[in-house]
């Protein structure tokens, strides 16, 4: 490998670490971080291509921001481009999150005041969440129809495969609904990987996603079963960290894998760290098995968004040209918020708004995340302390 090549390998791991370990604020947050560093000040794509690649990830299930930069990453330095930009935005939040699991787990603290403080915390966040992701994925009648069906399909039938048939029967009521919207849908994205190349992350994602869970009944394998498990959520998630929240409580919580204290604590905590949400993950799989754990549920939680934005940035050109596919993303956006208020009210809210004083500590921890944008972490450190006291 030519040694510019290395250098460009190093750069986008060095950036993309720096964004690893200051990016606050969930996805939207990050996004902007993206735009800041590799758009305005270092100028590796245009604003058009920027916004290309935005809006793909906005479509695909997975972590968007996550996406966004293994885009880039890919864009400038090839397939191991976009592995380093994954790994310096990923790790950081990562190992912090399962330093945290390890300390939780050593010195049983999981009913201590500061997590209580935590849960209500997970509450603000998941309903700041809701209200701008509604106004902007519902702006209609027939979306916001979409969202109540799922909101009510999702808390009455509450089974491991909900969230599945909801996406789908969103995807076809948006298809019928929204098939002729026409859109402003040219692209000027430049991918250095084949198509051939990129149908084949297209066709192991859906080998894995089919055969994992056949593969794990013939051989009874704890690991194997692991890495179903959180490549599985991480398959069908749509709409970001939040909405793998409900996938991964019906995963692990209803087993005894993990208690509902544990669980909420740990996405408590990962509201603290920057990076992606996604690496609430990495924690789940600390809690329930060490180090080794936390890294197989990170590399298979994420994998599906690694193989899904290698597998369709090159086509995605024609994909988004296409009215009737815009129709059916439209309708599975819309599912997303129904399935986010579901995800808010039970296990969040029943969890841990339990007297009027935690309502009015979240309000307060609200009005200071959505009005006077204070910064997360603090909204996180003033969450932790109060609980203490509550």
């Amino acid at each position: 490998m030519k040694e510019s090549k290395w250098k460009t390998l190093f750069e986008i791991f060095a950036i993309s670490t720096k964004l690893g370990l200051t990016s606050f604020g969930g996805p939207i947050a990050h996004l902007g971080y993206f735009h800041e560093e590799y758009i305005r000040r270092r100028k590796w794509l245009n604003e058009k291509s920027y916004a290309d690649l935005v809006a793909l990830c906005h479509f695909l299930p997975g972590p968007a921001s996550s996406q966004a930069g293994i885009g880039i990453g890919l864009m400038r330095g090839g397939i191991l481009g976009g592995l380093c930009a994954f790994i310096g935005f990923t790790f950081p939040s990562a190992i912090a999150l399962m330093i945290f699991a390890l300390i939780l787990k050593e010195l049983h603290i999981v009913d201590a005041g500061w997590i209580h403080g935590l849960k209500i915390v997970a509450a603000v966040v998941v309903a700041h969440a809701v209200i701008g992701m509604a106004q902007k994925l519902t702006p209609d009648r027939g979306r916001k129809a979409i969202a109540l069906g799922a909101l009510v399909v999702t808390l009455l039938w509450q089974h491991a495969f909900s969230q599945v048939v909801v996406m789908l029967l969103a995807a076809f009521i948006g298809f019928l609904l929204y098939k002729k919207v026409e859109e402003d849908t040219q692209t000027s994205l430049q991918v250095p990987i084949s198509t051939r190349f990129a149908a084949s992350c297209l066709l192991l994602f859906f080998g894995l996603l089919l055969f994992l869970p056949l593969l794990k009944v013939w051989t009874s394998s704890y690991w194997i079963g692991l890495f179903d498990s959180f490549y599985r959520s991480g398959s069908l998630v749509f709409g970001g960290g939040h909405v793998v929240l409900p996938l991964l409580e019906q995963e692990f919580v209803p087993t005894g894998m993990l208690t509902e204290k544990e669980f909420l604590a740990g996405y408590g905590a990962a509201q603290a760290v920057p990076g992606p949400l996604f690496t609430f993950a990495s924690y789940i799989g600390a809690v329930m098995n060490g180090w080794a754990g936390g890294f197989v549920a990170t590399c298979a939680i994420f994998l599906p968004a690694i193989l899904l934005i290698f597998g369709t940035l090159p086509f995605w050109g024609k994909l988004r040209s296409n009215s009737k596919i815009n129709g059916a993303l439209m309708g599975i956006q819309a599912a997303v918020v129904g399935i986010l208020i579901a995800a808010f009210y039970d296990p969040i809210w029943i969890s841990s708004i339990n007297r009027p004083i935690d309502f009015a500590f979240a309000a307060i921890l609200f009005s200071m995340l959505a009005y006077w944008k204070i910064a997360p972490w603090i909204i996180v450190l003033t969450g932790a302390i109060g609980g203490l006291f509550l």
